[in-house]
């Protein structure tokens, strides 16, 4: 059965670090857009980063870029978000998906995520306290 398993959420204080894991089983990442997005109580969805296993690429959302990278480790068929300098913004479920690559060519890389997902993980909280 194919997945995608998270991990690496928690609670840490403001300025800290955490490094999320998104592993997938069943399936590998080669022609697949693997990204995150996440979702706090209340608020809407938002994409947070992807990388385009195809490509390389990657994207980020205004408000994180220079504070996380996303990075994929083919040997593991993993990406992993490592998120530094956090803030209560940041707060919230951050789920890992997986679209295939194609679609980036006639929607963007954060409505790839959210329309076109083969796979999602169940998610994991990330808290950020003051």
């Amino acid at each position: 059965e194919a997945q995608l398993v998270e991990s690496g959420g928690g609670l840490v204080h403001t300025g800290g670090s955490l490094r999320l894991s998104c592993a997938a089983s069943g399936f590998t990442f080669d022609d697949y857009v693997i990204g995150w997005f996440r979702q706090a109580p209340g608020k809407e969805r938002e994409a947070v980063s992807a990388i385009d296993r195809s490509t390389g690429r990657t994207y980020y959302k205004d408000s994180v870029r220079g504070r996380f990278t996303i990075s994929s480790e083919n040997a593991k068929n993993t990406v992993y978000l490592q998120m530094n300098n956090l803030n209560a913004g940041d707060t919230a479920a951050y789920y890992c998906a997986a679209a295939g690559s194609r679609h980036l060519l006639t929607t963007g890389w954060d409505l790839t995520l959210f329309y076109h997902s083969a796979y999602r993980g169940q998610g994991t909280q990330v808290a950020v306290s003051s």
